[in-house]
């Protein structure tokens, strides 16, 4: 059996940068990401801690250019129906945020959690059956970090339709839409969140809060 690794300070410092460095990304450049780092990160994912150690998580890539324009379709669609939930300064706010990077983004992800999947045997979800959810959300946060540790930035796209991305992309029924996902190198690089710097939110660090 190989011994347990020993992080040491230099190691706990830089995985605290990367936590803080860790941003919802909407700009991208346009140059591909490599297939064989694509591959490791979605093997880095499959390390990530699972209720039961069911695994439920379900990743499809969207490539197909018409798939891709019904995300776009959706995400107008939400996103009007959104900034009509606000008046005045706030809904003029909102409408100069770039919310999304469906259009630039290289790589797409849909991830869906799978309901009905038979591993792990129902272990450890009887009375809390959002575990599942909960699982799929680890894997991506895992993939998050991973993929800014190397140099790529992600962005989870919340503002589209469950039922018209589980439409467009003919998913089984008991696969439930967790997060749309656009990855590919940044434009640029923040520590501070976007919505901060447009002014959307205040940092909570200035609350001592982080």
């Amino acid at each position: 059996m190989s011994a347990p690794p020993a992080f040491d300070a230099g190691f706990r410092d830089k995985l605290g940068e990367l936590f803080a460095w860790r941003r919802d990304v909407r700009r991208f450049r346009r140059e591909p990401v490599p297939e064989g780092l694509l591959t490791k990160l979605l093997e880095l994912m499959q390390l990530s801690p699972s209720v039961g150690h069911s695994q439920p998580w379900r990743w499809l890539r969207v490539d197909n250019p018409e798939q891709r324009l019904a995300m776009q379709a959706s995400f107008s669609h939400c996103n009007a129906n959104a900034l009509a939930e606000y008046e005045g300064e706030r809904a003029a706010l909102y409408a100069r945020l770039k919310l999304e990077g469906l259009r630039e983004a290289p790589i797409q992800f849909a991830v869906f959690c799978d309901h009905a999947t038979a591993q792990g045997h129902g272990l450890g979800r009887r009375t809390m059956p959002e575990m599942l959810d909960y699982s799929v959300v680890a894997a991506i946060t895992q993939f998050w970090l991973a993929a800014r540790a190397h140099g790529l930035g992600l962005g989870w796209v919340s503002i589209l339709d469950p039922a018209e991305i589980a439409a467009i992309l003919s998913v089984p029924v008991e696969w439930k839409l967790i997060g749309y996902l656009c990855l590919g190198y940044p434009e640029e690089e923040h520590e501070l969140p976007e919505l901060v710097r447009a002014g959307w939110e205040n940092d909570p660090r200035r609350n001592g809060r982080r």
